[in-house]
């Protein structure tokens, strides 16, 4: 049976990332992300704000300041969940209104950064990590709204979309497993809780020793494999619920069938009509038609 190297991102962002002397691990991975070199002013515990044990294995919810003030969100969602997108606009807007007070001007609105890592396939797409930020587009003229020189010293931005919430998704089970990049290294780890000997991405040499299984400590070791137990328990039910809707889809699709089939044969056995004809009228194929024609002679 494979042996597990490394407890999972997951787990080690509810309990060892947090500290202090392990911010560079953290560090690292949002580094490699954001594609800028993050310093972690402090965590903001939200343990509080989670309703049920279950919460805890299902969705992690950690917010970040970093040293220049932006608030960065991490989630992780391992269970389906066909609303996330809202789940995300809800927690961009909490974090909003949570950080600024009654009477601050609007420029205390912190920019808020959401970064989701999910174990399930959120909406359709081939990649396996997308960025949504907010731009504004003439209908005429199709051209970008841009600050003026006054806002953007007010500011103290660039960009429009600077001013906005940046929504990073890692839909982890659609990558590949062939790191290409430093990024890919860090998506690595997170489908595989692996870290490769050659891997070079910033926070993983320190992930390296501070996330071994091996230095857990017995109860935590225990705590930890209850913790995979409630994955593994929570992906069997997904998969348990996700066959009997596709059985009853193929069964559904069955009796429709045979539906068709009986309708067409009615029509060749009470009407003159031709197959195409038929075909036209049911709005099934010609073929089909025929084929239920002769095997009625």
């Amino acid at each position: 049976m494979y042996q597990q190297k490394h407890v999972r991102f997951d787990w080690a962002i509810k309990r060892l990332l947090r500290q202090k002397a392990n911010f560079n691990i953290l560090e690292g991975f949002l580094s490699e992300l954001l594609k800028d070199d993050i310093h972690i002013l402090e965590i903001i515990d939200t343990e509080s704000n989670q309703e049920t044990e279950t919460d805890k294995f299902n969705r992690v919810d950690i917010l970040v300041k970093d040293k220049k003030g932006e608030i960065i969100i991490i989630e992780i969602q391992n269970s389906y969940a066909i609303d996330y997108f809202l789940r995300i606009l809800f927690g961009i807007s909490k974090a909003i209104t949570e950080h600024i007070k009654t009477g601050d001007e609007w420029t205390s609105v912190k920019k808020i950064i959401s970064i989701n890592i999910v174990y399930f396939d959120l909406g359709r797409g081939e990649d396996y990590i997308y960025k949504g930020t907010t731009t504004f587009l003439g209908m005429h003229q199709n051209d970008e709204l841009q600050l003026s020189n006054a806002q953007k010293k007010l500011f103290k931005k660039e960009k429009v979309k600077d001013l906005y919430p940046e929504i990073y998704l890692i839909k982890v089970n659609n990558f590949n497993d062939i790191a290409k990049d430093t990024l890919d290294e860090w998506v690595y780890f997170l489908k595989n809780s692996e870290i490769k000997k050659d891997f070079t991405a910033k926070g993983l040499k320190e992930a390296e020793e501070v996330l071994k299984v091996a230095n857990m400590e017995d109860a935590e070791r225990r705590e930890y494999q209850r913790f995979g137990e409630v994955l593994s328990d929570r992906a069997s039910q997904a998969l348990s619920i996700r066959m009997e809707i596709e059985m009853g889809i193929e069964k559904a699709k069955r009796k429709a069938h045979e539906a068709e089939d009986r309708a067409i044969q009615a029509m060749i056995e009470n009407t003159s009509l031709s197959d195409k004809e038929i075909a036209v009228i049911l709005k099934v194929k010609e073929e089909r038609v025929t084929v239920i024609r002769r095997s009625e002679k």
